[in-house]
This record gives structure tokens, C-alpha cells and sequence, in this order.
């Protein structure tokens, strides 16, 4: 990857981060987007966003083809992203042990500063964040130069500033027996605070890849441990669990469901009368190939933003992907079916809580972000999500966005 691509993949993950804080105090909440995470796109309008990571997961959000064939070697295009992500995480694992916390604490640091910063020590955010986690100078994390120091941002996250302010990790409360997405969230006091907890897996993905106990015991704990609500034995333990997932039910599954890698043919369903969208299908498509055409690389993981910026939207009024699919009426939602017409939202569920949705095309093909490069967007077949990401087809819909702005 050149200079130039790194440096847009950074500001496109320094959006990411940026739009999931809380830029002023606690009455006021900014969203930006996204993210999106995910992959996720769009700005925030809606509150019926749901994860739905319900079948085989992919990592969308870390792994990319080498769309440069040319020296035959097929290399990631991140090898070297990800090599600092490896090294990210064992700096914070240090800090960790140094504390003596439990692997417990190093996996909801990893979750959070992948969600804030992919795991990348980035020196721009929102306003002043910086680094791993995002920290602002300006509300008490330290000087620019020491937040850009991993070790010292680590610290911070951990063990928090003087007398609590701000605070970090060790004076939450019950921290240790919290889901570990709210724990996070209430370091980083986000304006989308169930975010987090879709980075577990991937948190624990790279956690093996570096060497880090995960399960280790730790000695130091919150000032004031507490137990769980609703729990009066204090028996409970730690389950890391996401919140609840929206799953299919019976009644949403195609009697004949294909096999994945199943090549995906056009339909011919028209759009239900409340599909109104500023522009046409067939301009949505050609504005979606000339972006193809253009090799922008300013779609890193803003899928739903994509598409909804094909059909003339500024957002899609909605901040998670595959949660956009799920609040959809049922009538429009077509679960399993790999026959879209042309023009359809296609969806997925992956290992981010965002999933993925891209534009369908016709011939089996889909304008997607990020499938060959970071941030592109590329026309490519419909099952390479499935073949290169190992994600799980949900199903399309039409273009439908009700909150979209």
C-alpha cells in the first residue's frame, strides 16, 4: 500500500472513530458517521439498529484481496496495517499486565480501541482525539504527545487520570463481572455505546495472533466492586456476550434456502410504493460505476453511506448496516433469495455487529467498498462476500430509506 492509500484508510477509520464519541458534554451527542466498524455507513437517524452476526462470520473489516495481480506474489494489502495492529496490542497487553489486570481488561481494551481507531496509534480524530483510543487532550487524557504514545494511552485507558478524571477502566465500578461492551462504553462514553461489543471477536482473533492469555487471572480490581443488577447471590459470571442478537425465525426462511457460493440471478420484483428515492435505479447504478471508475478510496467501511449515496441521500438514516435490513417491513425483506432485481439492497451478516449491505447491479454482480482495496469501491461478484469474507447472506430489499436525510 502506498503513502497515499494509508493515509486515506487512516482518515477513514479516524472518522470512524471520531463519529462514536462524545464530542461536548453529556446533554449534547455528535455523530458524524461512520462507520462504519464496521462495516457500517451512514449517519446515525434511527434507533431500531440490531446486530445480527446469526450464521458464519467473516472479517470484512480486516482482511482485503491484493487487487494487484501483477507480481504474482498475492499479498495482503494490509500486511503492513496489520502488523502494527499485532504490535498495538501487545503494548496495551503490557500495560495490563504492569497493572496487574486479567486478560479480561486487555480484551475489552483491544475492543474498544478497535472500534475507536482500528487498533491503529492514528495522530487525527474527531476535533483533538488522537491515538489507539481516541483520547481528547482537551477533556483531561494528557498532552497530544503523550496520548501518541501507546504505552502511555494504555495507562490512561486502564487506570484513568488523578482522582478519577478522567476514568479509566479500574474505576468503573464492577468492571470485571460488566459486559464488556458497556464497560467500555463507560470509559469512552460514546454516543453509540453497543458498538463495542461487536468487536469481540476480532478483538480475540488478534489477541492469539500476538501471544496474549486472554484467560489470565488478575490481581488489582474496580475500588468498588459491585455485583451485577439483579443478582443477589453474586454468582453470576462474566459472559462477554453482545447484546441479543435479531436471529431468523422460523418464519423468515426460505423453504429452499441455496447453498453458499450460489451464483445470484436478476428478479423481477418492482418496488413497493413507498420506495421513493432521489434518483432512479438505473442513475443510482451508473452513479455507483462511475465511483468504480473513479478509484476514490473514501468508502472505508461505509457500505449503508454508499448505497444510500447511490440513490441520492446524504445518509441512510440508520447506523448499522445489517440493522437496516432488520427494521425493514417483512414485506420487503427477502431472506435468502439470490434472485434481487436489479438495484436491490443485499445484505450480510459478518463478525462486525454492523454486517454489510452493496448495490446489486444485475449479472451477479454488486458494487461493494472494500472488497479488493480499503476504501474503494470495486464491481465484483455477488458470492465473493461469501468466498473471500466467509460472511453469511441474509437476504436483499428493495432501496428503501424512511429515515434517510
Amino acid at each position: 500500500m502506498d503513502s497515499r492509500q494509508a493515509a486515506l484508510l487512516a482518515t477513514g477509520v479516524a472518522r470512524r472513530g471520531a463519529a462514536l464519541k462524545l464530542a461536548v458534554p453529556a446533554a449534547i451527542l455528535f455523530f458524524a458517521f461512520l462507520i462504519g466498524l464496521g462495516i457500517v455507513g451512514g449517519i446515525a437517524g434511527s434507533s431500531q439498529a440490531s446486530a445480527a452476526s446469526c450464521g458464519g462470520a467473516g472479517l470484512p473489516d480486516a482482511e482485503y484481496e491484493n487487487d494487484d495481480e501483477s507480481d504474482g506474489g498475492g499479498t495482503d494489502s494490509t500486511d503492513g496495517l496489520h502488523a502494527k495492529q499485532i504490535e498495538n496490542a501487545k503494548i496495551i497487553d503490557s500495560e495490563a499486565v504492569k497493572a496487574k489486570l486479567s486478560g479480561r481488561a486487555t480484551l475489552i481494551a483491544l475492543m474498544t480501541a478497535l472500534q475507536e481507531s482500528t487498533l491503529l496509534n492514528l495522530d487525527h480524530g474527531d476535533r483533538d482525539s488522537v491515538g489507539v483510543f481516541q483520547q481528547r487532550p482537551s477533556t483531561g487524557w494528557g498532552t497530544k504527545e503523550q496520548i501518541m504514545d501507546v504505552h502511555y494511552a494504555a495507562r490512561m485507558f486502564f487506570l484513568g487520570g488523578d482522582g478519577g478524571d478522567p476514568p479509566g477502566l479500574t474505576d468503573i465500578s464492577g468492571w470485571e463481572r460488566m459486559e464488556m461492551g458497556k464497560a467500555a462504553q463507560k470509559v469512552q462514553r460514546s454516543a453509540h455505546p453497543t458498538l463495542y461489543s461487536g468487536q469481540e471477536s476480532e478483538a480475540r482473533r488478534i489477541a492469539k495472533e500476538a501471544g496474549i492469555n486472554l484467560t489470565r487471572a488478575g490481581e488489582a480490581t474496580s475500588t468498588q466492586p459491585t455485583r451485577p443488577s439483579g443478582d443477589a447471590s453474586g454468582s453470576e459470571e462474566p459472559t462477554g456476550q453482545a447484546p441479543t442478537e435479531r436471529c431468523e425465525n422460523e418464519g423468515d426462511q426460505q423453504d429452499t434456502p441455496a447453498k453458499p457460493g450460489t451464483a445470484f440471478h436478476d428478479g423481477n420484483a418492482p418496488w413497493p410504493a413507498e420506495v421513493k428515492n432521489p434518483r432512479s435505479t438505473a442513475d443510482a447504478i451508473k452513479w455507483a460505476r462511475r465511483e468504480a471508475d473513479s478509484g476514490s478510496l473514501e468508502w472505508y467501511r461505509w457500505c449503508l453511506k454508499f448505497v444510500a449515496q447511490s440513490y441520492g441521500w446524504t445518509s441512510a438514516g440508520s447506523p448499522l448496516a445489517i440493522g437496516h435490513y432488520w427494521s425493514m417491513p417483512s414485506t420487503m425483506r427477502h431472506n435468502r433469495d439470490r434472485n434481487p432485481p436489479v438495484g436491490a439492497l443485499m445484505y450480510w451478516s459478518t463478525d462486525s455487529e454492523a454486517g454489510h449491505v452493496a448495490l446489486y447491479v444485475g449479472n451477479g454482480e454488486i458494487a461493494s467498498n472494500d472488497i479488493r482495496e480499503p476504501g474503494r469501491i470495486s464491481i465484483v461478484p455477488a458470492t465473493d462476500i461469501e468466498s473471500k469474507w466467509g460472511a453469511t447472506y441474509q437476504g436483499w430489499a428493495p432501496p428503501y430509506f424512511p429515515n434517510a436525510g
